[in-house]
């Protein structure tokens, strides 16, 4: 018997209600799963393109674009 077969021979056993709770959490799962897919990282993005960056390259980069950008707590 296949996960799916029995998942549904054991929601066939239960209530109406409990059936319904049960199609609640599967839900609240399926959230969670599809956000979770929605992270990708910019290394991953970047890894066909061959664009390598040091921590140094990055933060330099950083500070210039921010160089500009008004602040307050000065």
């Amino acid at each position: 018997m296949s996960i799916e077969e029995a998942i549904l021979e054991a929601v066939r056993a239960l209530p109406a209600e409990k059936q319904q709770e049960l199609l609640d959490h599967a839900a609240r799962l399926r959230a969670e799963t599809n956000r979770g897919a929605a992270r990708i990282s910019l290394e991953g993005l970047w890894a066909d393109l061959g664009i390598s960056l040091s921590a140094k390259e990055i933060d330099e980069n950083q500070r210039e674009a921010w160089r500009g950008f008004p602040r307050e707590d000065i």
